[in-house]
């Protein structure tokens, strides 16, 4: 919850480390700001104050022209691209990857496989494919260690295709197949 006193405080004074953090919305206009808003300071009856953005803006208020406040730090737009790809990679690690195909995944995210590759290589350096494929690895070797699945269930669980895809895929990374690699940390470890 947000307090009016601490609120007023910030919007006042234009405390920058407020920005981005609650939105001023005026009543009278019904627009809304954020804290560092270089207009004239509206009287404080008619001010109300908003969490979010988008809380504004369901609330009947739209953005200021002169800040900007759709650009406040922590929201979608001061990220940039960098908030398209951090979505993409939320549902990747959810198997967004296993189920469906980058096209689909693409248009999920509202935007073309083209241009969804391209920020991939940007902000990550891999392909929405390849990371997907490193996810699965990474939740198998997991699961090699600390599971006694047998290896078709970790290669299903994992999000690979077939048990014959995730060998592939498993021996490609590391020097051995997954039974093998099983097997030399068990040795290694005492447990088997």
């Amino acid at each position: 919850m947000l307090e009016f006193q601490t609120c007023e405080a910030a919007r006042l004074s234009r405390d920058p480390r407020f920005d981005g953090v609650f939105f001023v919305g005026v009543k009278t206009s019904r627009i809304y700001c954020r804290t560092i808003c270089p207009v004239r300071q509206p009287l404080s009856k008619n001010i109300i104050y908003f969490t979010t953005a988008a809380a504004a803006e369901a609330g009947g208020y739209r953005p200021c022209l002169r800040c900007r406040p759709e650009t406040a730090p922590k929201s979608a737009a001061w990220n940039g691209t960098l908030s398209t790809v951090s979505r993409a990679m939320k549902l990747i690690e959810e198997g967004a990857l296993d189920t469906a195909s980058l096209p689909e995944l693409a248009e999920r995210l509202g935007i073309g496989e083209r241009h969804l590759s391209r920020l991939f290589k940007k902000h990550v350096g891999a392909t929405p494919l390849q990371t997907a494929k490193t996810i699965r690895l990474q939740r198998a070797k997991r699961l090699l260690d600390e599971s006694d699945l047998k290896v078709a269930e970790i290669a299903f669980q994992s999000g690979f295709g077939s048990v014959r895809q995730f060998n592939a895929a498993f021996s490609q990374a590391y020097p051995y197949a997954p039974s093998d690699y099983r097997d030399k940390r068990r040795k290694a470890s005492g447990t088997g």
